[in-house]
């Protein structure tokens, strides 16, 4: 493996994790409804898988156990976006800005992990 490729895999292992991180702080913030327990639940988990199935893709023993983990890390992203989207924020300016910026995240996350997908098959 080249140090480049090395280095850009790294980058990512640090963007999906600084992801979840960035979750985790805004679940904190965020109005502790009944409708939104479930849905923080849900959030947390999802945004956790994302960087985690790419950690296992980077450590895979084959092209197609590869192609398979960062599947599941775009789909584990796209989940990201989904429950993001459905968390209640009370409309509280400073929550708006941090689940958009989220949500273009997620949304960037999906097109990185879906790029990958279309180069390795």
């Amino acid at each position: 493996m080249t140090e480049n490729k090395k280095t850009k895999q790294y980058d990512l292992e640090d963007r999906t994790l600084e992801f979840a991180k960035r979750v985790r702080r805004f679940v904190r913030e965020l109005p502790k409804t009944k409708s939104n327990y479930e849905d923080i639940s849900q959030l947390v988990r999802s945004s956790g898988s994302v960087g985690a199935n790419y950690i296992e893709a980077n450590e895979s023993f084959s092209k197609k156990d590869f192609v398979m983990r960062v599947k599941i890390s775009r789909k584990e992203a796209k989940e990201s976006r989904y429950w993001l989207i459905l968390v209640e924020t009370n409309n509280l300016y400073s929550l708006e800005i941090e689940r958009k910026d989220l949500i273009q995240e997620a949304t960037e996350l999906m097109n990185i992990f879906g790029s990958i997908i279309r180069k390795s098959e």
